[in-house]
C-alpha cells in the first residue's frame, strides 16, 4: 500500500478511536461530528480490509490488526507533530495548544493552582489536561507523546527521559491541636506510641519514615492508609492519629484544619519531587515553555 493512497487524517482518526474507546469521545476530541467520524472509520475499514473495531458492551475495542497498527502510527503522528511545532516559534501569548501533564493526585492540588495562575495570564490560549499515568507506562507515554511531561517521585527511567529535581522538603508530623498525649513537643518515644496515617498510591509497602525506622529496628503502627494528604489532614483533625508528610505539602493541605505541625523526631532524607520530559522534546519550543512554567510553579 503506497502512502500516496492514504489520507493521513484517517490515521489521526484511528489513533483517536483507539485512545478513547468510543466514537462519541473520539469525535469530541477531534472536534468532528459523529457522522464524519463514522464515515472516516468506514474508509479505514475499506483501506485495511478489516473491521478494525468491534463492540463489546458499551465500548468498542480494536481488532488485532488495529492494535498492531496504532503504536507505530501514533509514533509517526507524534514525529510529524513535533516537526511542525519545531518549524515555527512558540508564542505563548497567541498560541492555542493543549498540554497533557501526568501528575499524582497528592501533588495535583499543590501544583495546579500556581501553574494555572501563571498560564492564565501569560497564555490565554493554552489548556492543560492533568492525568494519571501508570509509573510502568510513564516512559512509553512520554516517548509516544500521549503526555508532554510528568511530575512524580524519583523513578528508575532510562536516559531517554530527562529529569529535574523540583522539590526538596523536610518531613514533618501533623497532630491535632487538642491531642491528649502531645503538648508542646514531640519526641521519638511519643511518636512511636501513637497510631499513624500513611498517605501513598501503593496498597502496601513502607513510607519514607518507615524505611528509616526499620534501619533502627523500630516500628510504628499504621492504622490508616489513604491516597491524598488533604484527606489525611482531615482524619488527623478528628482523631489521635499522626500524619508524617513533606513540610511543603503540610503548609498547603493543613490550612483548612489548623492542626499543629512538629518536626519529625527522626533524621530522614528530604522528600523529593521530579519533573520528567522525553529527550525527543528537549528542543521543542512549546515543551520548553511548559517546562519553565511547571518548574516555576513547583518552586513557588
Amino acid at each position: 500500500m503506497h502512502i500516496s493512497r492514504i489520507d493521513l487524517n484517517l490515521l489521526v482518526v484511528l489513533d483517536a478511536i483507539c485512545a478513547e474507546g468510543s466514537i462519541t469521545r473520539a469525535s469530541e476530541k477531534l472536534n468532528l461530528t459523529q457522522s464524519a467520524l463514522s464515515h472516516a472509520l468506514a474508509r479505514l475499514r475499506t483501506l485495511f480490509d478489516d473491521p478494525l473495531f468491534v463492540r463489546e458492551g458499551r465500548a468498542i475495542v480494536p481488532t488485532p490488526l488495529a492494535r498492531s497498527l496504532v503504536e507505530p502510527i501514533r509514533r509517526s503522528l507524534h514525529g510529524i507533530e513535533m516537526t511542525l511545532h519545531q518549524a515555527g516559534r512558540f508564542d505563548a501569548a497567541t498560541t492555542k495548544r493543549r498540554f497533557t501533564l501526568a501528575i499524582r493526585g497528592m501533588l495535583e492540588m499543590a501544583l495546579l493552582p500556581p501553574l494555572m495562575q501563571h498560564i492564565g495570564s501569560r497564555a490565554p490560549g493554552v489548556d492543560i489536561d492533568a492525568v494519571h499515568v501508570s509509573r510502568r507506562g510513564l516512559e512509553e507515554s512520554l516517548a509516544m507523546g500521549s503526555i508532554d511531561a510528568a511530575v512524580d517521585v524519583a523513578l528508575p527511567l532510562s536516559g531517554h527521559v530527562r529529569r529535574l529535581r523540583v522539590g526538596l522538603s523536610p518531613m514533618v508530623v501533623v497532630v491535632r491541636r487538642d491531642h491528649p498525649q502531645i503538648r508542646d513537643a514531640l519526641d521519638l518515644d511519643a511518636y512511636l506510641a501513637q497510631g499513624h496515617v500513611l498517605v501513598g498510591s501503593r496498597r502496601s509497602g513502607p513510607g519514607l519514615a518507615d524505611m528509616e525506622l526499620g534501619r533502627r529496628d523500630l516500628h510504628r503502627r499504621i492504622r490508616l492508609r489513604c491516597q491524598d494528604y488533604f484527606t489525611g489532614c482531615g482524619v488527623v483533625s478528628r482523631t489521635d492519629l499522626l500524619l508524617t508528610m513533606p513540610q511543603r505539602h503540610a503548609d498547603f493541605f493543613n490550612r483548612p484544619f489548623g492542626n499543629r505541625i512538629f518536626p519529625l523526631p527522626l533524621a530522614t532524607p528530604l522528600a523529593e519531587a521530579h519533573f520528567y520530559w522525553h529527550a525527543n522534546t528537549e528542543h521543542d519550543p512549546a515543551n520548553r515553555w511548559l517546562r519553565e512554567q511547571v518548574i516555576e510553579a513547583c518552586n513557588e
